[in-house]
């Protein structure tokens, strides 16, 4: 597949004109509705599949359905994420009015991680093919425990990441509106939305370790590895406020990612020295599973209505008072132009005491 490096520019700039775009339209803090989540859903979605469009015309059928593949793929692995999130968000009360920048910032770094990975990829299965089966492997395995412990949820107070944070950086235990640090006493102290933020990243990544090889097994063009990818991740934020209050329905879901999972990585282990999976046979296998599993879990879960998942009894963050705010210092400080005292003079301050 022949890109020219202009493409590769207007790709990353309409990725950042729309992320400007959502950052613009959710500048000011609000609890983002199942309506309003739908339609930035659709746009997402309508954005994603009008790209695969222009490459199945630009660059034939045959590219056009690996990028649909990788697309269909990423999009379902990160429903995974959305359960996640939604378990994190629960767990450390964070209001909903200040979970979307949460999620701007973290699909932000999602972008740039799942780029360096990709680019790794990239040089590892030119340089060295054989790595394909380690990939391949690593899949097989990541589908079968993902089978074992499908009814298995992240606890967040066993972070690794969150004990390393807590331990090494200053924090206050009170959220200040939709801010990452703060300064009181000259000291410069995180927030627990910096916390959060920081394991929404960590999960990601571990996620992207699935992802990433995951999408190699049906493309190996680097270009369509990371538009699938962007364009699926890019609508995350959208996907998370419509489906976070019905995670209890999806009740077979994590077992159809998991038949995804193994699906691939078997079509990778062919595709190295035995046969190549024609890409329209695997992305219908691919759709059938998922779409499988979501009609089984509807199904299953018939009647139950939207349910946010419940608070802890005792949230570990809590919201800061009026009071606390009003002694918030700002952030970056400002340099005074006028000189200081000259040596041995004493400050005005200073000579009051």
């Amino acid at each position: 597949m022949d890109v020219p490096f202009w493409l590769w520019l207007a790709v990353l700039g309409g990725i950042v004109a729309m992320l400007a775009i959502d950052l613009v339209a959710h500048r000011r803090a609000h609890v983002i509705g199942v309506r309003e989540a739908a339609g930035w859903s659709a746009v997402w979605v309508a954005i994603g599949v009008a790209f695969g469009g222009w490459i199945w015309a630009a660059y034939g059928a045959e590219l056009g359905q690996q990028y649909f593949a990788g697309y269909l793929i990423e999009k379902s692995l990160a429903v995974d994420n959305v359960f996640v999130w939604a378990i994190i968000f629960s767990y450390f009360a964070v209001p909903r009015e200040y979970q979307h920048r949460v999620l701007f910032l973290g699909v932000l770094g999602a972008l740039v991680f799942r780029g360096l990975f990709i680019a790794g990829g990239s040089v590892l299965i030119a340089s060295f093919g054989w790595v394909l089966y380690l990939f391949a492997a690593f899949l097989l395995f990541t589908g079968y425990r993902m089978i074992r412990q499908r009814d298995e949820h992240l606890d967040p107070e066993r972070s690794k990441a969150l004990r390393l944070f807590r331990r090494w950086v200053p924090m206050t235990d009170a959220y200040h509106g939709q801010r990452l640090l703060i300064r009181r006493g000259g000291a410069l102290l995180a927030t627990p939305l910096l916390a959060v933020l920081v394991l929404v990243e960590v999960t990601d990544i571990i996620f992207a370790v699935d992802s990433i090889p995951a999408i190699f097994a049906v493309t190996d063009e680097p270009f369509l590895v990371f538009t699938a990818n962007a364009f699926a991740i890019l609508g995350l934020r959208a996907m998370y406020f419509l489906l976070a209050d019905l995670i209890h329905r999806f009740v077979h879901l994590k077992t159809g990612l998991a038949l995804v999972l193994i699906w691939v990585g078997i079509k990778m282990l062919l595709k190295v020295d035995v046969y190549y999976v024609p890409t329209t046979v695997s992305l219908a296998v691919i759709a059938t599973i998922i779409g499988g599993s979501v009609w089984l879990s509807l199904r299953a879960t018939r009647g139950q209505d939207r349910r946010a998942l419940p608070a802890p009894a005792t949230a570990p963050f809590r919201t800061a008072t009026d009071d606390e705010l009003a002694t918030v210092e700002p952030l970056w400080r400002r340099t005074d132009a006028r000189p200081g005292p000259a040596a041995g003079e004493a400050s005005d301050t200073e000579a009051r005491r």
